[in-house]
């Protein structure tokens, strides 16, 4: 199906971003996997070659380009190759928006420039060891001090954590206050009392840095906080919506590659003569994840456009993030079961993507939680 939602612009920008990702990404990502994280040096690349901060104004070195498309191709080339270590999308999608809503225009200045050339890597940190989706149950406090803040807790699965730079800290500035009490402040690499655990082994995303962090009595200017003061929690619900829709899209791109590569290796592989691809089963397989595939696509290319309109709601992030997410767990359980014994080895990529694919219905918000948000707008 042919996608009618990018211009000649959106086109030639793809093609950059596809020549990038197969010379800069694509022969060394198995390394970093190895490693368990990619070089800042990559970062620095992207940032030249204008693939961070493409929303970022002009005057502080970005693009100027407020269109989501642009983010959305960076998302789906990388995963189309299975790079799902390099964590553009978290500085791209997740984090550049508060910097670009909530701070000064002596904060933008300070903070922008280095984060569109990939010197200072960003990260946001949410999640604890005794709290996931239910932000108002945080335990990190920061408590005003003149012209600081003293920040400590402990926060867990932090994409990004070993090599961020700028870290967006959501925490209680009024503990008795719940969700009105949570403030979020940028902690900065260099800040006494700033740790980092140790890059977390997890079963997929390999090369992708995940680590723990702790703070222990670090003391954060007033002028690291972004926006209001006990206003973090609807900041944070304000751009949900965003980071779910990009989950949405990585989800589409990644069954869109599955299912190709599937297709490919049932034309190749035979059974009893001739190609598994000739089996009624198989094709039916095909067929229905062909469909569900493009259906998903058309929704999530609406959703795109809503959101460069400013119309996309929670709800509709959420019906994206939970269904796709979803989809791409059945597609990759369903590839994987076509390229039979071959299919558990990791020297093909169908595993690779399978293990990758497991988290994306669990961080943003799990489906459960998705299911519960969509509920709730219907009245219950």
């Amino acid at each position: 199906m042919k996608r009618s939602l990018f211009d000649d612009e959106h086109l030639m920008f793809r093609d950059a971003v596809r020549r990038f990702v197969a010379q800069e990404v694509a022969p060394y990502h198995a390394q970093w996997e190895e490693d368990g994280i990619v070089p800042r040096e990559l970062w620095r690349k992207a940032g030249q070659m204008g693939f961070l901060g493409m929303d970022v104004p002009e005057a502080y070195g970005g693009g100027g380009l407020r269109d989501f498309r642009y983010n959305a191709i960076v998302d789906e080339e990388l995963i189309r190759i299975g790079a799902s270590g390099v964590g553009f999308g978290l500085h791209n999608d997740v984090t550049m928006p508060y910097f670009l809503e909530y701070t000064t225009a002596a904060q933008q200045a300070r903070w922008l420039p280095k984060m569109v050339t990939g010197e200072t890597i960003t990260a946001i940190a949410m999640s604890e060891p005794n709290a996931g989706s239910d932000l108002a149950g945080i335990q990190t406090t920061a408590v005003p001090h003149g012209d600081h803040y003293l920040l400590n807790g402990q926060k867990t699965f932090i994409t990004n954590g070993i090599l961020s730079d700028a870290v967006i800290v959501v925490a209680k500035t009024d503990p008795a206050a719940g969700h009105k009490g949570i403030t979020l402040l940028v902690v900065e690499r260099d800040m006494a009392g700033f740790e980092r655990g140790h890059n977390l082994e997890k079963i997929g995303l390999k090369a992708q840095d995940t680590a723990e962090l702790f703070f222990h009595d670090v003391q954060v200017p007033v002028e690291n906080r972004l926006g209001a003061e006990g206003q973090g929690f609807y900041y944070l619900m304000r751009q949900l919506p965003q980071e779910r829709l990009s989950i949405a899209v990585i989800a589409v791109a990644a069954a869109e590659a599955m299912l190709e590569m599937t297709v490919r290796y049932c034309h190749e592989r035979t059974a009893f003569g001739r190609p598994i691809g000739k089996f009624q089963n198989t094709r039916f397989k095909l067929a229905e994840m062909q469909t569900e595939i493009a259906v998903a696509r058309v929704f999530v290319d609406r959703c795109i456009l809503e959101l460069n309109a400013g119309t996309l709601t929670a709800e509709e992030a959420a019906m994206a993030k939970w269904w796709t997410t979803e989809l791409q767990k059945r597609v990759a359980d369903d590839c994987l079961q076509l390229h039979g014994g071959y299919g558990y080895m990791l020297e093909y990529p169908i595993s690779r993507f399978y293990l990758d694919t497991r988290v994306q219905t669990i961080y943003g918000g799990t489906t459960e939680i998705m299911k519960e948000i969509i509920g709730r707008s219907l009245g219950f």
